[in-house]
């Protein structure tokens, strides 16, 4: 077998055969934050907090001192070890569920403090949560991860520092991302360890060409933004979005059988998990749903169920058909 070493590893990354799912970006991420602690030199002095899921398995990783928090907590407890220990550095790991929903009141009030503490908000859309309006950090500048949501409906970028997006969901194959950042952020004066490709300042200084880019997801931007503002703009996008998520929330919301697991305040018009209750039930309709025409409405092996993908690409017309399909389902197992 050809082996070839891609990248070299640090003191601050345990070696270990990953447990992560293939083409997780778990790994990614914890390399790239072991790096972060291992040029910085203050490993010996950090602190990790995470709390469920597969952020507990960071512990495993990570060549660091740690505490577990319960469920949401991530923020409230890091916010603790920091007063209790001001010499160190602390950071959560956190999933969407963990950040964004059970834990949002910690998170918004940890930044609205101004508490120093950093939070790595690991986003795979497995709970179907998504922010309904943008939390006041004061002077700390706004990151945001807009890969699930972007161009699904406006935005006031000029609220954040830094706006990033993939665009595999939304506008074009993967292998592009955007960026969208505040030209104050835009800084010369980085760490030296910083590689030139890594800094935004080089991109912007160029045009985004100081690479050669990826001409062809680019082209396919280029035709999606043409398409949505032929259509209306994101405010037509955005209204339906609204009108096909509507779709399948009111089926769940009046099933017998299936159940939403996110509450309305709280639900994402990209994504969309339910369950039945029962695991092999669950699997049935992962089953049924294959044979029916349908693909990938399982859901995450974290958090099990399903889940119905319905970005922009997605019509009306196939979540309607997804609808019936669930309907026919609860009519044939009704007990």
């Amino acid at each position: 077998m050809y082996k070839r070493q891609v990248f070299d590893t640090n003191p601050v990354l345990n070696e270990r055969v990953t447990h992560y799912c293939p083409g997780c970006h778990h790994g990614i991420a914890h390399r790239l934050v072991s790096e972060v602690l291992h040029e910085l030199g203050v490993a010996d002095r950090t602190i990790l907090v995470a709390s469920v899921g597969c952020a507990t398995f960071t512990y495993d990783y990570f060549n660091v001192d740690g505490l577990e928090a319960p469920h949401g907590r991530a923020c409230a407890v890091a916010t603790g070890v920091r007063r209790a220990r001001p010499e160190s550095v602390v950071f959560t790991y956190q999933g969407d569920g963990d950040m964004g929903a059970i834990g949002l009141a910690e998170s918004i009030h940890a930044a609205n403090r101004g508490e120093l503490i950093t939070g790595i908000f690991i986003n795979n859309t497995v709970y179907g949560t998504e922010w309904q309006y943008v939390p006041e950090t004061g002077s700390v500048p706004l990151v945001c991860d807009m890969s699930s949501d972007i161009l699904s409906r406006p935005v006031d970028v000029s609220k954040f520092g830094i706006v990033y997006a993939g665009a595999q969901k939304n506008m074009a194959p993967a292998g592009l991302t955007v960026v969208i950042i505040r030209e104050d952020l835009l800084r010369e004066d980085l760490p030296q360890f910083v590689p030139t490709y890594m800094s935004y300042k080089t991109h912007a200084d160029n045009d985004s060409l100081y690479n050669t880019p990826n001409c062809w997801a680019i082209y396919c931007c280029g035709k999606v933004f043409k398409y949505l503002l032929n259509m209306g703009g994101l405010e037509e996008m955005e209204k339906r979005n609204i009108e096909k998520a509507k779709v399948l929330y009111d089926f769940l919301d009046s099933s017998k059988l299936f159940k939403g697991a996110v509450v309305p305040q709280d639900r994402s018009l990209m994504n969309v998990p339910f369950v039945t209750g029962d695991k092999d039930l669950d699997a049935a309709v992962v089953a049924a749903s294959k044979e029916a025409g349908f693909d990938n409405l399982k859901g995450h092996k974290s958090v099990g169920g399903l889940r119905a993908s319905i970005y922009n690409a997605m019509p009306k017309e196939g979540v309607e058909a997804l609808v019936e399909f669930l309907t026919k389902f609860e009519a044939e197992h009704q007990a």
